[in-house]
């Protein structure tokens, strides 16, 4: 199927319509937050059921390491680069949220997986689930550090972060509880739990998809005007960035041998950016951050790149260099 006239992809279309013509179209906020758990417990039990079937092995060692590994790696590489154009505290907070990843997107990834019969490994839910918290750590790391030297010339500067409760709001969040309990109980329930649960994590998942990614075509659309006034370079840095950080991650998995399937995941969770979880944590973490530059960015540039386009192009460069 081609991806532009996939159901759900339509669908996160047309929302963006409905928004930019600023339709009164809207998903009442506790509906959206009961599909974005729903995505999520679904996700986890596909990936615990097939973990059941394929057991903990080498590869899956590989990928999870390589995994962590990316998510050490773009933030610190990103934070290089937008130190050069933004202050110390929106390099950080714009780091953060595209060294995290976008669960939507790979979600999405996933399905488009599934639907040209491309297999991948249940590991990846994990993969996804580690890389979400080692960009909120750096982003304080470099904040407090922000905070120190401010404070040797300016000793009213901002108070320091403590590294703890990040740590525990970033293992604790429910969301990431979820998926992994999901996946653990996936794991448990094997082939048995994977028929009972066939028509809520199966036959109910492409329909939930389609209407959460409406809501995130409204939702991209009313973050568009955050874009306003930015500089052209950020807007380059918002297209560019999800490329090279794919690029690095294909790189990786062509020197490991990571098979295709999961190589395309992992490139879409490095070019992928966070609009909720990482928001969240930052607008109170470092309150001295622009909260439209680092959310209109990611949700209104780097999103629908991704799910319009970035998607299929990863699948089809993977293909192209692994061989598939």
């Amino acid at each position: 199927m081609n991806p532009l006239v996939d159901p759900a992809i339509l669908f996160f279309v047309f929302g963006v319509f409905a928004g930019l013509v600023k339709s009164n179209l809207e998903i009442p906020p506790a509906i959206s937050r009961f599909l974005s758990l729903y995505l999520l417990m679904a996700l986890g039990l596909k990936g615990g059921f097939a973990l059941a079937q394929s057991g903990l092995t080498p590869q899956v060692a590989v990928s999870l390491s390589l995994a962590v590994f990316l998510a050490v790696l773009v933030p610190w590489l990103s934070y290089q680069w937008l130190r050069r154009l933004l202050s110390g505290f929106d390099a950080a907070a714009l780091a953060a949220t595209y060294g995290s990843v976008s669960a939507v997107t790979f979600i999405t990834a996933m399905n488009h997986l599934e639907t040209h019969g491309l297999a991948y490994g249940g590991h990846m839910a994990a993969a996804m689930a580690l890389m979400e918290s080692p960009a909120i750590i750096f982003a304080v790391l470099m904040a407090n550090r922000l905070r120190g030297q401010m404070a040797q010339t300016a000793p009213a500067g901002g108070p320091r972060m403590p590294i703890g409760k990040v740590l525990h709001e970033s293992f604790t969040d429910g969301a990431q509880l979820l998926l992994l309990g999901a996946m653990l109980i996936g794991m448990l329930s094997g082939d048995a739990g994977q028929r009972a649960m066939q028509p809520f994590s199966g036959d109910l998942f492409k329909g939930m998809l389609a209407f959460f990614l409406l809501d995130m075509g409204l939702m991209a659309a009313r973050n568009l005007p955050g874009l306003r006034g930015q500089s052209l370079w950020l807007m380059v840095y918002g297209l560019l960035a999800p490329l090279t950080h794919a690029s690095m991650a294909l790189a990786l998995c062509w020197t490991l041998g990571v098979p295709q399937g999961d190589a395309v995941l992992l490139m879409v969770l490095a070019a992928s950016a966070s609009y909720i979880a990482v928001p969240a944590v930052l607008r109170y973490a470092l309150p001295e951050a622009n909260p439209s530059l680092y959310v209109g960015l990611s949700l209104g540039l780097t999103f629908p790149f991704n799910i319009l386009l970035g998607i299929p192009l990863y699948a089809h460069v993977a293909s192209v260099a692994l061989g598939g």
